[in-house]
């Protein structure tokens, strides 16, 4: 079943992009790290939109990683850690389900201290197994863990996403 069309995905994308500079008034420059595929996509479309919006110097960044299993290999944030320091660090995802993925995508600036660290997600979806908040969500779902949520927004003619 379709939950969100590609205009339903802009419309949250144009809101997240207003919350995130709402929240961060004041602040000097924005980090946006993208987790993996659909994170760094995704990171990119609020990049296009929050830089429509807002003159603020933004970076881009991923961090890669194996949701699957995180300890596997390392995770990899694709600037030096150090560049994070005493700066607003948004973490971006398609999906935060159980908030394993994303709790893990936080190691490797445990050893610097950025100024703040917060989570932007399309879906939210209430499962959390870890400690993470979610600070800007386009849709929040509560669904059954048999639920699975396919997020198409690589790479295809028409962004959408699916509630299977």
């Amino acid at each position: 079943m379709k939950i969100l069309n590609d205009r339903q995905i802009a419309q949250k994308i144009k809101r997240l992009a207003i919350e995130i500079l709402e929240h961060n008034f004041g602040e000097q420059e924005l980090i946006l790290a993208g987790i993996n595929n659909n994170g760094m996509v995704f990171s990119l479309l609020l990049l296009e939109e929050l830089t429509k919006i807002s003159d603020m110097p933004i970076t881009v960044t991923r961090i890669q990683l194996n949701p699957a299993n995180p300890l596997k290999s390392d995770i990899i944030l694709e600037i030096p850690p150090e560049q994070v320091h005493n700066k607003v660090l948004i973490i971006v995802d398609d999906v935060a389900n159980t908030g394993r993925t994303i709790f893990y995508a936080i190691k490797p600036i445990l050893e610097v201290l950025p100024k703040k660290v917060e989570v932007a997600v399309l879906i939210d979806r209430s499962h959390k197994s870890f400690p993470i908040r979610v600070d800007y969500h386009g849709l929040s779902l509560a669904t059954t863990l048999k639920n699975n949520i396919d997020v198409q927004i690589r790479e295809v003619e028409e962004r959408a996403v699916f509630l299977n």
